[in-house]
């Protein structure tokens, strides 16, 4: 009979992963990076949004941090050997599995849409680093809340 594995979904962790990674997203791309972020996009300088283009980005990166979070949380609980497929006597520590999950997401879904940018639409190495980078602390910060806080 095969294994499958048992997934324990912590729904005040993914909500606050979500919180948390919103929160991280308008740092980063606020006062962190948001003027190069911009100039790189090639907004000009006094480029405003409305309130209605504010609102249905928002929108839609909540939509886009939820599904992350959710499919995060299944990626991270299958790293589990112990407690997800019953097999071995223990679990290693929980830090790793938030690693694990968040690293191997960025670096096999996150990059290669980003690689694809810079060919297909001409975006900048820069602007390439900017959103890795950014990318990458979020699904860190998520990780780490989904492991820990099980």
């Amino acid at each position: 009979m095969p294994v499958e594995p048992h997934i324990h979904l912590h729904w005040p962790a993914l909500a606050t992963a979500v919180l948390v990674s919103m929160i991280l997203s308008f740092l980063w791309f606020g006062p962190i990076f948001g003027r190069t972020w911009a100039r790189e996009m090639k907004f000009a300088p006094d480029f405003r949004p409305t309130a209605a283009a504010m609102i249905k980005a928002t929108v839609l990166q909540l939509i886009g941090t939820l599904l992350t979070v959710y499919v995060l949380a299944h990626s991270e609980e299958v790293w589990r050997p112990f407690s997800s497929w019953g097999l071995g006597t223990t679990d290693g520590p929980n830090w790793m599995y938030g690693v694990m999950s968040a690293g191997f997401t960025w670096i096999g879904f996150q990059v290669p849409l980003l690689l694809s940018a810079i060919g297909w639409e001409h975006k900048t190495w820069k602007l390439f680093g900017i959103n890795a980078a950014g990318n990458l602390v979020t699904l860190l910060a998520q990780g780490m809340i989904l492991a820990t806080w099980r």
